[in-house]
């Protein structure tokens, strides 16, 4: 059984300050807990609803449904719950193309631009300080094992892309078509928050401002959501 620490400790893992702190993470459901375990992460503890075959036996521990509801964050939690270990920060490479994250704020959004990452093969994202935490437990989910391929990196957005090498293009609703532009093997792509977009500050470390053009004769959206558009600009960059 869990005790009242252990499913006290689990929820307080949902809490940025606690998991920067402890260093650990949740993630649910099967697929994504095997995908993680087949990565570089390193396991702490397994919470099952059925028996689970692990190398170290010690890491996994049967619960009942009603624990496992007490320690879910989903509305159906799945069979299964973990906690990771949040891997060390590697330095940001400098070389390829990289995107950055200028304030996003919404977990799902941000889940969903690691997997499209993960699709294009794009390594890095690049996230100001103030991008909602990678490892808070809607990205995780969101990000359906991604998050496990893509390296990750929070600093001081302006100061890092005013020492890029690498050619800046930035988003813009009224920036020169992405259809029309060519783009650098060596480039770092950078995605604004979801209600302002790009920063001023950041604007200006920007070498090449890009939009999507809307078609048709009405043109009356007013805009795009950021993982959508996040989508259409690393597929025309691969392209």
């Amino acid at each position: 059984m869990l005790s009242k620490n252990q499913v006290r400790f689990i929820n307080s893992l949902k809490r940025k300050k606690i998991r920067k702190s402890e260093g650990l993470f949740l993630a649910e459901g099967e697929k994504l807990i095997l995908d993680l375990l087949n990565s570089d992460i390193q396991l702490d503890k397994i919470f099952s609803l059925t028996e689970f075959e692990y190398p170290e036996s010690g890491k996994v521990q049967q619960i009942s449904e009603r624990e496992l509801r007490s320690i879910s964050s989903l509305t159906t939690p799945n069979t299964m719950l973990a906690i990771f270990h949040v891997p060390e920060t590697k330095p940001v490479q400098k070389k390829g193309l990289a995107l950055a994250l200028d304030e996003i704020n919404d977990p799902g959004n941000l889940g969903t631009i690691i997997r499209l990452c993960d699709w294009f093969a794009i390594p890095q994202i690049i996230c100001s300080k103030n991008t909602v935490d990678c490892y808070n437990p809607k990205v995780v989910q969101s990000s359906m094992g991604s998050l496990a391929r893509v390296q990750i990196n929070y600093l001081d957005l302006a100061e890092h892309l005013k020492q890029e090498e690498r050619t800046i293009y930035g988003t813009f609703m009224e920036g020169q078509s992405l259809y029309k532009t060519s783009f650098a093997e060596d480039g770092v792509l950078v995605m604004g928050n979801e209600a302002n977009g790009i920063s001023d500050e950041i604007r200006s470390c920007i070498d090449k401002e890009l939009g999507i053009p809307r078609f048709g004769s009405q043109n009356q959206t007013e805009s795009l959501n950021v993982a959508m558009a996040t989508a259409i600009f690393l597929s025309e960059m691969r392209r």
